[in-house]
């Protein structure tokens, strides 16, 4: 199926590994073009390379701060000159909870896992109502099962959600669509570096593979950048306000089936 993404342009934060490059990739597939945020600079250089210039340029930002939320936004209207796509990605499960953090640590992980996902909307939202484009967010089943001793991370992808809708309502008017992404169990740098925390990684990987009912299988990240470019496409045209799970029935299918 061509998706209609040829020469579209799209940008990914936290693009350079993991869930975030597997959607540039995939967008490049389909013959987009993609600005890769991400503050990994060796990582997102070498997706450039992998991916060519012609379609693929990696710009370094620290997205916690405001003004390269903004310079990211620019730099790609300055390099493509249009942006149809938006994705807000990056992130990560900080493990700042109730009595393991402190009100200053939740405040850092609302900042590391959800302001700039609103920043990032903010900048580009002038670029997306020339192009009519969308906006993919991605988000985690810890905001609907919670974790434990998360509650940062968990508040922030409770409030990607909650952003999801309200933009969606906001953006009618502008035919801007608004989708996020829910993924559960996905095997990516940062979930490996995880699970290494425990005493053993592999029974530890086995305890919770068990529990996935479909396939008894972890998600692979090219499975959610395939949903990630599908929401992008005209060919979910009117699909918005929507959250889209990739994750093996993890969420919803009853726990008996494991």
């Amino acid at each position: 199926m061509d998706l209609q993404l040829k020469d579209k342009v799209l940008l990914v934060t936290g693009g350079a590994k993991g869930i975030g490059a597997a959607i540039c990739r995939a967008a490049c597939e389909e013959g987009s073009r993609v600005a890769i945020v991400d503050r990994d600079e060796q990582a997102g250089r070498e997706l450039e390379k992998e991916l060519g210039r012609e379609r693929a340029r990696f710009f370094a930002a620290d997205l916690c701060l405001e003004d390269h939320c903004r310079s990211a936004a620019e730099k790609t209207l300055d390099c493509f000159g249009r942006l149809d796509g938006l994705v807000n990605n990056a992130g990560v499960n900080d493990r700042i909870g109730l009595e393991q953090g402190t009100p200053r640590q939740f405040v850092e992980s609302l900042e590391r896992n959800l302001l700039h996902y609103y920043n990032m909307a903010h900048f580009a939202l002038p670029a997306l109502r020339k192009s009519a484009g969308s906006i993919v967010n991605i988000a985690s089943k810890v905001a609907l099962t919670g974790q434990g001793n998360t509650s940062g991370y968990a508040a922030a992808k409770g409030g990607i959600l909650a952003l999801t809708r309200e933009w969606a309502v906001e953006l009618l008017p502008a035919g801007i669509r608004v989708n996020a992404v829910v993924p559960a169990e996905v095997m990516t740098p940062l979930y490996r570096q995880w699970l290494a925390n425990f005493p053993d990684p592999s029974a530890k990987l086995d305890e919770i593979v068990s529990r996935i009912p479909l396939g008894k299988r972890m998600t692979k990240p090219e499975e959610i950048g395939a949903t990630a470019i599908f929401l992008l496409s005209p060919r979910s045209a009117h699909t918005t306000g929507q959250f889209l799970f990739v994750d093996g029935g993890y969420v919803h299918l009853d726990r008996a089936l494991t």
